[in-house]
């Protein structure tokens, strides 16, 4: 695998609605990084099969992946609960996470020029994907704070959601993603962890930026 040199390399790991897509967003645009989203490659590919259900196999899926792009993972019908359920579900298939996995080592990598490096959040990005990360940020928060913060999302969507379903599906996927046998959702010894419950977007952000300030100063 071709590998850039001298790349500032970003991974953000978070249990779901913690916070942590917002502010990979965030240090990728002040850093000039690229960024990706790896749980929205689960998501593309669940959309195919969903979608394209006659043509899904794993060879498909592979001619797929090589030709994916950034924008590509941008489609808003990869927001629906159908996806996001389907999704859980590819996301433990090994041959799938293979081709995944191989699309996140391009981008952590080999970023196109233009970028100063990568940025990329998941659930395993510190742990196993970029293990070699400049700065490995793991953001979490109370289940209550992140199952409010979904609730809001999808309230504007859904009128008749309840919170305590949203707050049940966070417990559900919680236990899910810390329990998986494929790349579980772990904080590792040489992550920085930061509690997003109390932090207001701005101030979370200054946190991360002062940990990649230092590294990078140093």
């Amino acid at each position: 695998m071709l590998k850039r040199k001298n790349i500032l390399k970003i991974s953000i790991d978070s249990p779901a609605a913690a916070g942590a897509g917002t502010q990979a967003k965030l240090i990728s645009k002040h850093y000039n990084l690229l960024h990706l989203d790896t749980g929205r490659i689960y998501r593309y590919v669940a959309n195919i099969k969903i979608t394209e259900y006659k043509k899904f196999n794993y060879k498909f899926i592979k001619k797929k992946i090589n030709k994916l792009r950034i924008k590509d993972l941008q489609n808003k019908n990869l927001l629906t609960d159908n996806v996001a359920t389907v999704a859980s579900i590819i996301a433990k298939d090994k041959k799938i996470r293979k081709l995944v996995h191989t699309f996140q080592l391009k981008c952590a990598y080999n970023p196109p020029k233009k970028y100063s490096g990568s940025c990329l959040d998941g659930r395993d990005i510190g742990s196993v994907v970029v293990k070699d990360a400049d700065v490995k940020i793991f953001i979490t928060a109370n289940a209550k704070v992140r199952a409010m913060r979904r609730y809001k999302e999808l309230k504007v969507k859904n009128n008749k959601i309840s919170f305590d379903e949203v707050l049940k599906s966070i417990k559900n996927r919680d236990k899910s993603d810390k329990n998986r046998k494929i790349s579980p959702l772990k904080i590792t010894k040489d992550m920085y962890l930061i509690n997003s419950s109390s932090e207001s977007i701005s101030s979370c952000f200054m946190k991360i930026k002062k940990i990649i300030d230092r590294k990078i100063k140093n």
